[in-house]
C-alpha cells in the first residue's frame, strides 16, 4: 500500500490548495469591428486578420 514517506507541511499543502497558480483568461483582443476573439487568430465575424480580410464571411 503506498504510504508518504514524509509528513507535508501546512505550506506545501496550502500552496497545492491556493488559486494562485491557476492560469487567468487567455489574451482577448478587440477586432476592428468591434468583436473579441482570442489573439493572433482570425476574427470569426469580418474574416480579418491583422487589419486584413483574408476569409470571406458569409452573412
Amino acid at each position: 500500500m503506498a504510504v508518504p514517506k514524509r509528513k507535508v507541511s501546512k505550506a506545501r499543502r496550502d500552496k497545492r490548495r491556493s488559486n494562485v497558480w491557476k492560469l487567468d483568461m487567455p489574451g482577448m483582443v478587440q477586432c476592428k469591428c468591434g468583436e473579441y476573439n482570442l489573439a493572433h487568430r482570425v476574427c470569426r465575424k469580418c474574416g480579418a486578420y491583422n487589419g486584413k480580410e483574408l476569409i470571406k464571411v458569409a452573412e
